[in-house]
């Protein structure tokens, strides 16, 4: 990616931030944004390939392989973490699954696949917050962005575990930001639509896209960084007096 587009904005300058998911997709995107305009970023992910993705793509951050739905792991992921670096300024939870090829109707849905998708969205977003809040606290300073979906505000068929995992973000995201609003740390949600990532790039048949971009006022699905500046936005100083927003980035799809 080239970043030298944000190299001259430098709202991160000295700020350590942990992106999940980061391997590929959104989180990616995010990664080279928030090196880019100055932070240190720790990226996590369950795929290994985190760490080349880090040590090739940002010269200031590095790659942790993190299961963020094995709540140990987490804990002592993110204990390693302030451990090195003596905080956390920003985390961004962009960690999330579908059932994928799983997906059934409701009422043929297995409770399992639930528990796997609520597992991956809304518990591992719950897990990696539990573990900064602490020190933001005592701190008295920290931003958290959760990543939800635009599913929740515009669902579709055989999506009820995961229109149910991402609104249960973005109640978490609000009832976050009134409680930390005390100790000066803001907590918001980005509700990406549909977007060009690799996931949809391998799902998305030729006719489908087409059937959903219709959809879209913009015409488009959205580039992973046109979301990462959503992010980048309000995980920074210029949206201090932002918390408990859902943004939502649809191209006009739906409205928060």
């Amino acid at each position: 990616m080239n970043n030298a587009h944000w190299s001259g904005m430098r709202r991160y300058e000295g700020k350590i931030a942990v992106v999940s998911a980061a391997a590929s997709g959104i989180g990616r995107a995010t990664v080279n944004r928030l090196a880019a305009e100055g932070a240190f970023v720790v990226g996590v992910d369950i795929d290994p390939c985190v760490g080349e993705v880090m040590a090739t793509e940002v010269e200031n951050g590095e790659g942790v392989t993190l299961d963020c739905c094995d709540r140990d792991a987490v804990a002592s992921t993110f204990s390693d973490i302030l451990a090195r670096h003596g905080r956390i300024d920003v985390l961004v939870n962009v960690v999330g699954r579908t059932a994928g090829a799983r997906r059934t109707e409701f009422w043929e849905s297995d409770p399992e696949v639930w528990d796997f998708v609520i597992d991956a969205s809304l518990k591992a977003t719950m897990s990696c917050t539990r573990q900064v809040v602490p020190s933001m606290r005592e701190r008295r300073s920290g931003r958290i962005v959760n990543i939800a979906s635009l599913a929740m505000l515009a669902p579709n068929p055989t999506f009820a575990d995961y229109t149910a995992a991402k609104a249960g973000i973005v109640g978490l995201t609000r009832a976050l930001a009134v409680e930390l609003a005390p100790f000066n740390v803001t907590v918001n949600a980005v509700s990406p639509g549909q977007v060009d990532t690799p996931a949809t790039q391998a799902g998305h048949s030729p006719e489908l896209r087409a059937r959903m971009s219709a959809l879209i006022p913009l015409g488009r699905y959205g580039e992973p960084d046109e979301i990462a500046s959503g992010i980048a936005f309000l995980g920074s100083d210029d949206a201090s007096f932002i918390t408990g927003h859902n943004l939502v980035i649809s191209g006009g799809r739906a409205f928060g």
